[in-house]
C-alpha cells in the first residue's frame, strides 16, 4: 500500500480500505479506520465472518 501524507498524523497512516469498530486497540484510528501497516485474519478454517479474527489486534495502552 501507498501511503498518502494527507491521509497519516503522529506517524500513523490510515488504510483506508480497513474499517474498524474496535477503540480498544492500538492500531484503532481514533475514527473508523486501522493505522496498521498491514493485518492478518484467520483462523483458516473459517466458514463465515462470525468465525473470523483479527489476528493484528493489539491492546491499548492507557
Amino acid at each position: 500500500m501507498e501511503k498518502n501524507s494527507a491521509n497519516c498524523t503522529n506517524g500513523k497512516c490510515i488504510n483506508e480500505g480497513i474499517t474498524c469498530d474496535v477503540k480498544n486497540c492500538h492500531y484503532h484510528s481514533g475514527d473508523c479506520y486501522c493505522t496498521a501497516e498491514k493485518i492478518a485474519v484467520g483462523p483458516n478454517f473459517a466458514t463465515s465472518s462470525a468465525d473470523t479474527i483479527c489476528a493484528t489486534f493489539k491492546a491499548k495502552k492507557d
